[in-house]
């Protein structure tokens, strides 16, 4: 039975979280030759402010990135 975990960023829609999880069953039955019904998918979404890069958190380098395109407007 594969389990698979997926790590997200907020913002994607329950349609893109549906169609992901039906392209990764299909894979994972593919290459694995396993039954779709033994598939589990466990998705993480983490808030923009609780993921960081580089010791910035993705939200405050997003804001950061609109003020700095707006002050080049």
């Amino acid at each position: 039975m594969p389990i698979v975990s997926i790590v997200l960023l907020e913002g994607r829609n329950q349609a893109q979280k549906d169609a992901m999880y039906a392209e990764v069953t299909q894979a994972l039955c593919r290459t694995l030759g396993c039954p779709p019904e033994q598939v589990r998918i466990m998705v993480q979404d983490y808030a923009l402010g609780n993921f960081a890069v580089a010791g910035t958190s993705v939200a405050t380098a997003r804001e950061q990135a609109a003020r700095k395109k707006e002050e080049a407007s």
